[in-house]
């Protein structure tokens, strides 16, 4: 599935659609360039999940956890150099938690993304606009099949 946004607005509008349409467990993969829109797309997720706190990148602390009508466990694993680094903040433990886990740079440490995940890749469209962005959608597992709910 792929959608062309225009925006921030119209990333962030995709994202709260996600985020309402989220089920505990879910694992969301973001793959994209800095700068490609990855925390808006987060934050709209967030929005999506009722969460009401101010969401940023975790890029020091590698996850910050929110709580909203589902708890959302949000990675950056930009920093990351080794995959045991990960495993030792209890990695396993918070992706097969209760939560909704949204993984920013999750293509650094695709080795220990389960296959069930959802995975979305945001590409710049510079040809286009400066703001353009291509989503593409892709899935494996049936539980994801929500996603063709989406619209812009």
């Amino acid at each position: 599935m792929e959608f062309i946004v225009k925006n921030v607005e119209e990333l962030n509008s995709l994202g709260v659609q996600l985020g309402k349409l989220c089920n505990s467990n879910d694992i969301i993969c973001l793959i994209g360039d800095l700068g490609t829109g990855k925390t808006h797309l987060t934050k709209g997720i967030a929005t999506g999940l009722e969460i009401k706190d101010h969401i940023t990148s975790p890029t020091f602390t590698i996850v910050n956890e929110y709580d909203g009508r589902l708890r959302l466990y949000h990675f950056d694993v930009y920093r990351v150099n080794d995959p045991d680094e990960i495993a030792a903040i209890g990695f396993d433990e918070y992706i097969f938690g209760d939560g909704v886990s949204v993984i920013e740079w999750a293509n650094y440490i695709e080795d220990l993304i389960p296959e069930e995940s959802l995975t979305i890749n945001i590409e710049k469209l510079p040809d286009i606009g400066e703001t353009y962005r291509k989503i593409t959608i892709n899935y494996t597992d049936k539980r994801y099949n929500y996603t063709k709910e989406l619209t812009l």
